[in-house]
């Protein structure tokens, strides 16, 4: 027997016991216990329920598809955005001329930079998070919200990742935060695509480490012995994501020991520890990635699951990941979840090929599921983005979350209309849903998909890594079945269902197949 299916025997003993504990708690505690969703009220389903072929379902999915275009009009047409974005390629390419001449090293690691070094123009994510932007997202919430660190650490072959490491500016006298380290889509997507989450994140109370993987923006593309990084060699989406974790988790009494095994190989200085180790609380560790980092995600939080492989880590024998974010989304150990498989028609066998593929030396990781994880998916992928002619199986993004829920790890299954796989990476001009209508305030405000992607991780990660007393732990059961919410079901997704199956913390089951059909 295979290490993949003993790792499901072995946890497929669990789930009735867990599954049993949820009915359990509903019938000792009553209706009264635990959180009760907001019921949809005159939700539109005309969509949902339309036949194939009818002018109805034509209607719908041409309206559907239309949502790729809000972004692209919306920047096209507003001058102060393209001003900010110009005015930012030019800060942030001076920025990396300057660390180039300061230190020559950085030019011998690749023949050319990585793809995005620059973090300019299509590179640059939302342009209004830039410390150089006047908004509250920029200088505002630099000086007044946040401490901002720039840190340099070595990976496990000696290639310096280059990062941030954030946390809230306010703290109480002692204070320890939760805190979630982000990995990276691939190419381009460096770690300023995903600022938005760190921002809400700190906002949140969280300390958050963000980090470009080897071969991303401002990285290096190959290690001193020749290894290679991003699509290249995509081990490093989920090597480097525990690379991070150690450096997240270092101390001055423990420090990262990548940078003592590979001291001297260049003259940059690094960082021996993370900067902020005094505000962490080791025991409540989130990861959130999108794409190949996505893949990362379902990688990391499974090591050490029955019969997966062990902890990679250094500074800890057991996997210290508590809760986990896929953005686009999580995958099974065979593959399943990969976006290119589940919104096209291809084959098991195809996307077994292109599993192998992304995995490195022809096979992922063995991992299971192991920990609560939030899963995001796009109605348009990133080889997808074209209208469906036919309706497509809307229990096709649900493949990891059938898994996750048959070994009883608590788990939630999200999807939006009209999103594509660049609503979670936020690109000038790409295909994607409305994510800055509105810049008279200084910073993009209002937009469909990417507020509904930050309400649900703020909200997840609420749920699994605060505790009594600070913001978001009170109500995170009740904002995760908000069903009747500004970002709930009449966003959902038509083609493909969400769900969840998870505990809230009374212990009382939420439990919900298709959320926009309703759930009791």
């Amino acid at each position: 027997m295979s290490n993949r299916h003993a790792a499901r025997g072995a946890v497929l003993a669990l789930a009735g016991l867990w599954l049993a504990a949820c009915n359990s708690s509903d019938e000792v505690s009553g209706a009264s216990s635990g959180v009760v969703p907001t019921p949809p009220r005159n939700l539109d389903r005309g969509c949902d329920l339309a036949s194939y072929p009818s002018a109805q379902w034509l209607a719908c999915e041409a309206g559907n598809f239309a949502r790729l275009g809000e972004a692209p009009l919306e920047q096209a047409t507003n001058l102060a955005f393209t001003a900010r974005l110009l005015a930012q390629a030019a800060a942030s390419t001076q920025a990396l001329l300057a660390r180039n001449l300061a230190d020559p090293s950085w030019l011998l690691t690749s023949t050319v930079l990585p793809y995005c070094a620059t973090q300019a123009l299509v590179c640059a994510g939302d342009p209004y998070r830039w410390p150089q932007a006047e908004g509250p997202d920029g200088r505002a919430f630099y000086e007044n919200e946040a401490v901002v660190t720039p840190v340099v650490f070595y990976d496990r072959d000696c290639a310096r990742l280059s990062g941030r490491a954030w946390r809230p500016k306010t703290l109480a006298p002692g204070q320890r935060l939760p805190a979630v380290v982000i990995d990276n889509g691939s190419i381009g997507a460096p770690e300023s695509s995903y600022w938005w989450a760190a921002q809400a994140l700190v906002r949140a109370g969280y300390q958050v480490l963000s980090y470009d993987p080897r071969g991303q923006g401002r990285s290096d593309f190959i290690t001193p012995a020749g290894g290679l990084g991003t699509n290249a060699n995509p081990e490093v989406f989920w090597l480097n994501l525990v690379d991070a974790v150690d450096f997240l988790e270092s101390t001055p009494a423990t420090p990262y020991p990548h940078n003592l095994d590979c001291a001297g190989s260049y003259p940059t200085e690094v960082a021996p520890y993370n900067p902020e180790h005094a505000t962490l609380d080791r025991e409540r560790i989130g990861i959130a990635g999108h794409s190949l980092g996505a893949i990362g995600v379902s990688v990391v939080q499974g090591y050490g699951a029955p019969g997966a492989d062990p902890w990679p880590g250094r500074l800890d024998s057991r996997n210290p990941v508590k809760a986990a974010v896929a953005w686009d989304s999580l995958i099974t150990p065979d593959g399943h979840g990969l976006a290119p498989c589940d919104n096209a028609p291809l084959s098991n066998e195809l996307c077994r090929l292109l599993v192998q593929i992304v995995g490195a030396g022809g096979k992922l990781p063995d991992f299971a599921p192991r920990v609560p994880s939030l899963s995001f998916s796009a109605d348009y992928g990133l080889a997808t983005m074209v209208p469906y002619l036919l309706p497509p199986d809307p229990e096709n993004h649900k493949q990891a979350f059938q898994l996750w829920q048959e070994t009883g790890v608590p788990v939630y299954s999200l999807g939006f209309q009209g999103t594509t796989h660049l609503d979670f990476s936020p690109i000038a001009d790409a295909p994607a849903t409305s994510w800055c209508p509105d810049t008279s305030s200084g910073a993009c405000r209002g937009g469909y998909g990417l507020p509904a992607i930050t309400y649900y991780t703020v909200a997840w990660l609420d749920r699994w890594l605060k505790k009594p007393g600070e913001p978001g732990y009170a109500d995170a059961d009740q904002r995760l079945v908000d069903d009747a919410g500004e970002h709930g079901a009449v966003k959902m997704s038509f083609h493909y269902r969400s769900a969840r199956d998870y505990p809230d913390r009374s212990g009382k089951r939420q439990h919900c197949e298709d959320i926009r059909a309703g759930c009791e």
